[in-house]
């Protein structure tokens, strides 16, 4: 606009300059005065526009920046508010839940130890049926907690072998089940800049989830590799499990949600809501694509 201004008051300049020459030629130097007047104040007039204009356009800006910084500001507050909130209800998991949660173990525990014997088959099956649903809640209670860490913790930025990561990972799931004989395929080579601890534990729940789905599968196998394309890397973690029908995929990352039954497959459901929210943290995504019976394939990014 600026650049247009000074193009104009330029032609206007030119213009004076022939009218004023003309004029002169003829002897009339009161029309000269007269038209140089008025073309001086039609040139001020356009520069005192452009300025009122640029002042107003100004004050729009601040005014506009005013109100941003004014939401960023509630935007913090609420974040803070958060945060308390999830503080509290990690003290309320942690210590209100867990207390009564280890009465019940210990007098469960205490019970079997001291009136086992004298117990009949249905006594026997109600202490069983207690001590499985305390142990459930206990899982529930770590998943949720972990869950929780994940959200608050603050983010580190730092290179991260995730071959090595997941080399590690199926090694503890191989040494935890080692009459599983589970073929673990990782590509060498894979990076990313993230933070370690919470990348671990994306990929061991990853791992683990695969690990468990590949229970049925004549020969379990899970894969971990990459795949660039237009300069994204995509990761993957692959296996040929139970897998699952692609209509229950908007469920599949939503805590508590379950797509297979409690008693074939053992979980708390909380495992792949955790890995969705460390991928997001990280500014990535996450989806899965499979069939029933043919496995799953768990594809994510990260920025």
């Amino acid at each position: 606009m600026l650049l247009s201004l000074f193009w104009l008051i330029d032609t206007v300049y030119d213009t004076v300059v022939v009218r004023m020459n003309f004029v002169r030629d003829r002897g009339m130097p009161h029309l000269l005065e007269v038209g140089t007047h008025f073309v001086l104040f039609g040139v001020q007039m356009l520069l005192i526009m452009y300025v009122w204009r640029h002042v107003r356009a100004s004050r729009r800006l601040e005014e506009e920046i005013r109100q941003l910084n004014a939401a960023l500001e509630r935007r913090a507050a609420d974040l803070a508010a958060k945060n308390r909130e999830l503080e509290a209800f990690s003290y309320s998991l942690s210590h209100d839940l867990n207390t009564p949660l280890t009465k019940v173990s210990v007098a469960v525990q205490t019970l079997q130890d001291s009136y086992g014997e004298r117990l009949d088959d249905t006594g026997r099956f109600f202490v069983r049926s207690i001590v499985e649903g305390s142990e459930r809640m206990e899982q529930l209670i770590d998943a949720m907690l972990v869950l929780s860490r994940v959200a608050r913790r603050e983010l580190r930025r730092d290179e991260v072998d995730l071959s090595a990561l997941a080399a590690e990972v199926a090694s503890e799931l191989r040494q935890a089940e080692p009459q599983r004989q589970v073929e673990p395929v990782i590509a060498s080579g894979l990076s990313a800049t993230g933070d370690p601890a919470l990348l671990r534990v994306a990929l061991h729940n990853l791992f683990a989830n695969a690990w468990k789905y590949t229970r049925r599968a004549p020969e379990p196998r899970v894969e971990f590799g990459a795949l660039v394309n237009d300069g994204t890397t995509t990761y993957f973690v692959r296996d040929n499990g139970a897998g699952f029908d692609m209509k229950d995929l908007g469920r599949l990352f939503k805590p508590f949600q379950r797509l297979h039954d409690q008693e074939e497959f053992p979980g708390t459901g909380i495992g792949l809501a955790t890995v969705q929210r460390i991928i997001e943290r990280h500014g990535g995504t996450i989806t899965a694509h499979s069939m029933p019976d043919h496995g799953a394939t768990f594809t994510f990014t990260l920025r």
